[in-house]
Formats: structure tokens, C-alpha cells, sequence
């Protein structure tokens, strides 16, 4: 566990460097959506709230792969078949110079979940009822995809 805590700090020290060397960053988030038509939802050990899951893109990757990355680490979740890329958003009003590519995850393998320094839960939930702290930037894109709300194109 220490050695996870020690990662955790080191990838937030480095998340926060990159922010201020970098011109833009590049990020994925996936609504991720069972046989049941629940969507997954992570909490973060570092901040307060409900998330979609995901995470940077690393120098190298594609957005698929950073996607299937972030899922596994994130949830324990195996991607079984091509995401569908939803939207593009900037993330200026939470990250200077943020991008999020959104993706919508239907075919999938779930794994066995087991908390982490940076992700203290991960579970399904009935979209209608999500908990009181879900993130606005969550319900948007789940409302989004569901009642067919407009794209704001912000995160």
C-alpha cells in the first residue's frame, strides 16, 4: 500500500508539473454503461466527488489505449470491443489548456474491483439515481447521452 500511496503522489506532483509546462493536455473519460443500463462512477482518494472514469493520455498512446488503460486501473474494467467517441470538450474552466475526448463504453469485461491510493471506489449506479455528489461535468454528460441534451463542448 505504501508503495501505491508513493505512486499516487508522484503521479499527482507530475499531473500538476505537466499542467504548468504544457500549452494543452489531453485527457479521456468514458461513460461506461452495464446490460442493466447503470453507469459506472469512480471516487478519487485526492477529491471530493463522483467521477466518470479516466484519465491523461501519456506520450505515445492513443486515446483508445489511454482509455483502456485508465479503465483497468481506474475500475478494473477490459474493454471487449472499439468505444464510440461521443464528443470532444475543453476543461479551460477546471485545467488551463485541459481537452477530454469522451467516449461511451457498452462492451466490456468487468473485473474485480480493489480500492487504491487514487481511486477509493468504483460501482455502477442507476443513472436516475446517482449520488448527491456526482459531478456537474458528470450529469452533463450523462444527460448528454441519455435525453439527448446539446453538446456544450464544455467540460
Amino acid at each position: 500500500m505504501a508503495g501505491e500511496l508513493s505512486k499516487s503522489i508522484v503521479r499527482r506532483v507530475m499531473q500538476q508539473w505537466f499542467r504548468w509546462t504544457r500549452s494543452m493536455t489531453l485527457g479521456v473519460r468514458a461513460l461506461v454503461i452495464d446490460q442493466d443500463g447503470r453507469i459506472l462512477l469512480v471516487r478519487h482518494g485526492y477529491t471530493p466527488g463522483w467521477l466518470l472514469p479516466g484519465g491523461g493520455i501519456e506520450r505515445g498512446e492513443t486515446a483508445h489505449e489511454a482509455l483502456a488503460r485508465e479503465l483497468r486501473e481506474e475500475a478494473a474494467i477490459t474493454l471487449t470491443d472499439e468505444p464510440e467517441l461521443f464528443g470532444f470538450y475543453s476543461n479551460e474552466k477546471i485545467f488551463w489548456g485541459d481537452h477530454v475526448a469522451f467516449y461511451v463504453v457498452k462492451h466490456f469485461l468487468p473485473g474485480r474491483f480493489a480500492p487504491t491510493a487514487e481511486i477509493a471506489d468504483a460501482r455502477f449506479f442507476d443513472r436516475e439515481n446517482l449520488p448527491g455528489d456526482t459531478s456537474e461535468g458528470t450529469r452533463r454528460r450523462i444527460e448528454e447521452v441519455f435525453r439527448g441534451k446539446a453538446k456544450t463542448g464544455v467540460w
